[in-house]
């Protein structure tokens, strides 16, 4: 078996990150538009005890006023690291932050983020996380 190194993938390492960075300015901005399209659907979420399949308008404005989100403002990377990265799809090794207001932190969570490129477009395939 051929093993892709990431020196070999800097152009699609430098595209999944900037697929996770309009993902998170997106979801700060509550703009689920811009949001969504960060996304490869079907996109899948392991989270929670549970896997959900996420398809175009799946996200809802209310979700960011309940439930996890209740106290939420905003979040931000603390980590990002690629685990595995070949010219279509790169893994990447997460942690994020979600903080209040008043800027207080509500918890970190560790995640793995799968970014894919389909019909030319970098998305968010799937992603599983600690977060509730």
């Amino acid at each position: 078996m051929t093993e892709v190194k990431d020196r070999e993938t800097p152009e699609a390492i430098a595209a999944a990150m900037k697929c996770l960075d309009d993902f998170m300015a997106a979801f700060n901005a509550r703009d689920l538009e811009a949001w969504g399209k960060t996304f490869n659907y079907p996109s899948v979420r392991f989270a929670s005890g549970a896997m959900v399949i996420i398809e175009p308008g799946y996200h809802k404005p209310e979700m960011f006023g309940r439930g996890a989100l209740a106290e939420w403002d905003h979040s931000a990377w603390q980590r990002r690291d690629v685990i595995h990265a070949g010219p279509d799809k790169v893994h990447i090794d997460t942690r994020f932050a979600r903080y209040r207001n008043d800027g207080s932190i509500i918890g970190g969570f560790d995640s793995i983020y799968v970014v894919t490129k389909e019909n030319g477009h970098w998305g968010v395939k799937a992603r599983s996380s600690f977060a509730p």
